[in-house]
């Protein structure tokens, strides 16, 4: 059997990318992201992708970047909407296990604000209540995960409470949250 894919999924700001990237330090595992690697296949930014060819395209290249990665160990640091579609949730369970980095809509807002990432969801001037709505209508898609782990202001505690339930995986009990 092969190495099971480490999955971060939550909302954009959470840190999937910064917490991917501390385990990959952490663990020796090589990081992955679906967004570039979509970016990577258009040559484009997400945010010029959404704009060009709309969200559905993107979607629809994202679901493809997760049935075609392979099984082979590593930590893959997912785009905020992945959890949308079943068929991204099939692909990731095929995968490996998935973690919920679930932070406080404080800690979201406060990220997004200083973030020198354009987010192409939040191109309104009133981006704050859009966060609220998009949290809101995700939330459950993201407790799907095999587990949920509260953000920490501080990315080295996350990624090694991330690691912990990763290498205990699949031995946590039906339902049991971090």
């Amino acid at each position: 059997m092969s190495e099971p894919v480490w999955i971060l999924v939550g909302m954009m700001g959470a840190g999937k990318t910064t917490i991917g990237k501390r385990i990959a330090e952490l663990t020796g595992r090589p990081l992955f992201d679906t967004d570039a690697m979509i970016q990577q296949r258009f040559g484009r930014t997400v945010s010029q992708i959404f704009q060009i060819y709309g969200e559905r395209a993107f979607r629809d290249h994202e679901t493809e970047v997760l049935e075609s990665f392979p099984p082979a160990g590593g930590v893959l640091s997912t785009g905020g909407g992945i959890v949308l579609r079943d068929e991204n949730w099939t692909a990731m369970r095929r995968l490996g296990p998935t973690a919920y980095l679930r932070a406080t809509e404080t800690q979201l807002l406060n990220r997004l604000e200083t973030s020198k990432r354009k987010r192409p969801l939040l191109a309104d001037s009133d981006w704050q209540s859009k966060v609220r709505q998009i949290l809101a209508a995700r939330q459950s898609r993201y407790e799907m995960a095999d587990f949920v782990l509260d953000v920490s202001d501080d990315a080295d505690e996350t990624a090694e409470r991330a690691i912990e339930h990763f290498q205990a995986w699949p031995g946590r009990a039906e339902g049991e949250r971090a």
